[in-house]
């Protein structure tokens, strides 16, 4: 086998339609003896939406989610005010998708595991790991039926407290957003609209209160609450049913059904390493958000894009091993953004909106970014890609579909299939990783090849 996937969310499934899209033979193992159940992350942000279209699976995600409805508040029964929860980010040329979709984490998961499943990969569910073994040529999963796995590498994708993380030993550091409790689940409500994100704020002048957001797709409501500091959360029918007829005008027995409920305290954590040898660390296991401004599951299921065609390229001999090394570098210090990012959104201090849309993510620091352009122009080494129709009507999104490089040239280059760019990338010549960010940028093809060598890009030499 050459990659064991540990976790069987968002994180460790798009993983596996990557590796499994480019012949890489995978397997994802799940603790659990089916797909996660609720509706936790439930915003899918535009660029991982760009990241899904690559994937195949965008338009199956809109069939089953929707846009997010305004909120409204509510005092007293009576209705005082509605506001959208986004700031409108406009759509252009370049960014297509600017609204974030709703679309329960259950029913992701199914369309990831669906696609999977297409695409050849494999998942085994009751599958716990109890530990690894690493040498220099690969390594041992032992699982809690007595089995083990031979890898070449591991990947945990396993949560915020991952049993991957535990046995290579890499701490997480990080703080408290905040004291108090939170709850979320997914009920079904009598006496709502579903035309509002209903908000039902206390009296005490803490925020605490509840918040019943209409899941698209569904006939459920998600319920979020914050609740008073030494409160101790009861997810019971009878405990939501009190709590929800405590904060709203709707009454106890309005609340017919839990379907999935859980309780947290919010906090930011990222690990020490997001590798130890051949083990990498992404999602959760390797950086645990606060569920604000909904940066986790996107974050997590941009670890697994840009660690998937790294993975492929080394295992297939195209690249040196260094080029694993950058999958850290870019990671880490993109996740560390992340979560401050939603503590800012949780504390009330950033805005959701064109910050939490993520589509200004880049890697211009990277060491595998090259931009040997004197002058750049708009579009910039390690850069997004942007969309875009160029001269010949060709749009930039469906000449990125896929698994492949594609170079951007204004004139056929020696052993580099390309086609020109759209005017609004400016002037040279652009080399675009198979995640969808300008690698090499250059006024002519000079370093192109050798750029392509150490990246895994074919053409190299």
């Amino acid at each position: 086998m050459d990659v064991l996937i540990v976790g069987a969310g968002p994180t460790g499934l798009t993983l596996g339609i990557d590796l499994a899209r480019r012949g890489v033979d995978a397997l994802v193992v799940e603790a659990a003896g089916k797909l996660f159940p609720g509706s936790r992350g439930k915003g899918i942000q535009p660029r991982t939406q760009e990241v899904f279209d690559d994937l195949g699976v965008r338009e199956a995600l809109r069939a089953v989610g929707g846009p997010y409805p305004p909120q409204l508040f509510w005092k007293d029964g009576e209705r005082l005010k509605t506001q959208p929860m986004f700031d409108a980010v406009p759509a252009d040329e370049g960014s297509p998708y600017t609204d974030p979709l709703m679309v329960a984490q259950w029913r992701t998961q199914e369309v990831l595991y669906a696609r999977l499943l297409d695409v050849g990969g494999r998942v085994a569910f009751g599958q716990t790991l109890t530990g690894l073994e690493q040498d220099a040529e690969g390594v041992t999963a032992r699982f809690a039926d007595g089995s083990a796995a031979r890898t070449r590498y591991v990947v945990a994708a396993d949560g915020g407290r991952s049993a991957v993380r535990r046995a290579v030993g890499v701490g997480m550091t990080g703080e408290s957003v905040d004291p108090s409790p939170f709850l979320v689940a997914d009920l079904r409500v009598r006496g709502l609209d579903r035309d509002h994100w209903h908000v039902f704020v206390g009296d005490d002048g803490n925020g605490n209160g509840v918040a019943l957001c209409p899941l698209a797709g569904t006939d459920d409501f998600q319920l979020g609450a914050k609740l008073p500091e030494g409160t101790e959360p009861d997810l019971s029918l009878a405990g939501l049913r009190r709590l929800v007829s405590a904060y709203s005008h709707l009454d106890a027995a309005d609340v017919t059904e839990v379907r999935w409920a859980s309780d947290f305290r919010p906090r930011a954590a990222l690990a020490d390493r997001f590798r130890v040898g051949r083990v990498f660390l992404a999602g959760d296991a390797a950086h645990v958000h606060s569920p604000a401004g909904g940066q986790g599951l996107n974050t997590s299921v941009q670890d697994a894009y840009n660690l998937g065609w790294k993975l492929a390229a080394v295992l297939a001999g195209d690249a040196p091993n260094a080029l694993l090394d950058t999958y850290e570098e870019e990671r880490r210090a993109n996740a560390a953004a992340m979560l401050d990012l939603s503590t800012g959104v949780h504390r009330g201090e950033v805005r959701r909106g064109e910050a939490t849309v993520q589509l200004g993510i880049g890697y211009r620091e990277s060491s595998l970014t090259a931009e040997t352009r004197p002058q750049p122009g708009p579009v910039r080494a390690g850069d997004r890609a942007p969309d875009g129709r160029n001269a010949d009507g060709t749009r930039m999104f469906d000449a990125f579909r896929g698994p492949h490089w594609t170079l951007l040239a204004p004139e056929p280059v020696k052993g580099f299939p390309s086609l020109p760019a759209p005017e609004s990338y400016g002037p040279g010549l652009f080399l675009v990783r198979p995640d969808g960010y300008v690698g090499w940028a250059g006024e002519s093809a000079e370093g192109l090849r050798e750029y392509a060598a150490r990246a895994g890009a074919p053409g190299g030499a």
